[in-house]
């Protein structure tokens, strides 16, 4: 039988319950695609994130309960908190290799994890009427694509205030980001995911990916304070520099266990 450390961890968050939960289990080596997956499915949380340490740092990926995906953020801060904090790692930079990415370095510094991240230019779309039918507006300032939609609103009272249908949006093809200037930070913004188990993702660093780039532009600004306003929250601090973006937040532990697999389950 074999023991796996199992943690999880509310990212871009000071506090238990906010930001976002992600299960965080370290590997000695990597096990099969199938197993990783059914763990995922186990723990049933938005993203499970899966390490291996390795000589010049760790080999790092993400998995849904559907399957493996390409860049999740606050998986990666969840899992750069779990080895500075229980892992005994005496340095303040973390090197993750991934298999679609390539290299992100997390830094640390006092409570903050900064996570360096590829910048991804979103450029301009004429909305499906499924788009907006979907998310239930008429008004908005202009509609961006990238990895995701973009749809930017006037407002942060527009962006709280959604209520869309999210099953109608399956045949986008695309999850989808609303933004729009902040009340107090420089911009705020929700995250949608049709077809996937979470149907609003509560704090998603990879959308800050092309987020940062576009209001680093519209506001002439390199730092900037954002905030994800789902139901649980979360404060990100933010830099554009080129192609590339600094996403700096905060993490907390909730739980600390063991994963056990049996003969026959690997």
């Amino acid at each position: 039988m074999q023991e796996i450390p199992f943690y999880m961890v509310d990212a871009f968050s000071d506090r238990t319950f906010g930001g976002n939960a992600a299960a965080v289990c370290p590997l000695v080596e990597w096990l099969p695609d199938a197993t990783l997956l059914k763990m995922a499915q186990e723990h049933n949380q938005s993203e499970t994130a899966f390490f291996v340490r390795t000589d010049g740092g760790f080999e790092l990926r993400w998995f849904t309960t559907q399957g493996e995906i390409n860049l999740c953020g606050h998986a990666t801060l969840a899992s750069a908190h779990v080895i500075f904090e229980f892992l005994d790692y005496p340095h303040t930079e973390i090197r993750f290799s991934t298999r679609f990415v390539g290299e992100l370095i997390v830094t640390r510094s006092g409570d903050w994890l900064t996570l360096n991240f590829p910048a991804w230019k979103t450029e301009p779309a004429d909305p499906p009427a499924l788009l907006l039918k979907a998310l239930g507006i008429e008004n908005y300032e202009e509609v961006r694509v990238a990895r995701d939609y973009l749809v930017v609103l006037n407002n942060q009272h527009q962006v709280e205030a959604l209520t869309p249908d999210i099953h109608a949006m399956l045949p986008l093809g695309k999850m989808v980001c609303v933004t729009a200037p902040g009340d107090k930070h420089d911009f705020v913004s929700r995250f949608f995911c049709p077809g996937e188990s979470v149907a609003e993702d509560p704090v998603t660093g990879s959308a800050h990916s092309m987020l940062i780039p576009y209001w680093g532009e519209k506001l002439s600004k390199t730092q900037m304070m954002a905030r994800q306003v789902s139901a649980r929250g979360g404060e990100l601090r933010c830099e554009w520099k080129g192609d590339r973006v600094l996403i700096g937040g905060q993490a907390t532990t909730y739980l600390i266990g063991s994963v056990f697999l049996r003969e026959g389950e690997m």
